[in-house]
């Protein structure tokens, strides 16, 4: 799968999306080949580094105390949770469930993560959202931002993902770029690397779908 052809996927994509009142969002999904791996080989849960942020910029939560919670206050963070709020949430079921949907990123202190573990880790490792560690607080400002220009890849025995690659806001070039970034990624995770695409989907939030076949069954 090369780039043009991403491009030509995202360039038909827009033009079924049509014009909504709201900024769309473009999807590449990636399905498969069941005959080239094997389901219990699917294990991904990647943080991908993208070339391009998005209009709207996900979501990052910091868990931290002391100078790296500061630090964390400065560069911006859309939320800075002390260890000691996080007890207190994690108790309550309702608060959990509003605190993993409010955020897209959760980064938290290296020192944290098992008290961290202990106390979220049952609520945000089955929806891929483990906070990722910041072993010291003078690399909060570049790991925050390195989360507002990524996205997450996870799939666990399933043939088929889904990734927010860009926006209507964004270039199809952008789009493109992004898209790239995922499949590479793909390519160096999964055990048959390309040969393990089946397909490739690309669809605006509510435009149709356009797919590329990769390989031939």
């Amino acid at each position: 799968m090369d780039r043009d052809e991403i491009l030509r996927l995202i360039g038909e994509a827009r033009a079924k999306a049509g014009r909504r009142g709201f900024k769309q969002s473009f999807d590449l999904y990636v399905v498969l080949d069941a005959n080239r791996i094997k389901k219990e080989e699917i294990q991904l849960n990647e943080v991908v580094p993208l070339p391009h942020g998005f209009s709207r910029a996900p979501r990052v939560a910091v868990i931290a105390g002391g100078d790296a919670a500061l630090r964390a206050k400065d560069a911006g963070a859309d939320a800075v949770i002390p260890p000691e709020e996080v007890d207190r949430i994690s108790t309550s079921r309702s608060e959990v469930r509003r605190l993993v949907k409010s955020y897209d990123f959760f980064l938290a202190e290296a020192a944290l993560m098992p008290r961290v573990g202990r106390t979220l880790g049952r609520y945000l490792g089955p929806r891929g959202k483990m906070p990722i560690p910041v072993p010291s607080s003078s690399q909060m400002a570049a790991a925050i931002a390195r989360a507002r220009s990524s996205v997450r890849v996870r799939a666990r025995g399933q043939f088929s993902l889904a990734v927010k690659v860009g926006d209507e806001g964004m270039s199809d070039e952008e789009i493109a770029d992004n898209a790239m970034a995922v499949l590479e990624a793909l390519r160096n995770k999964l055990p048959q690397g390309e040969r393990a695409i089946r397909k490739v989907v690309v669809k605006a939030t509510m435009g149709k779908p356009v797919e590329a076949v990769v390989t031939s069954a």
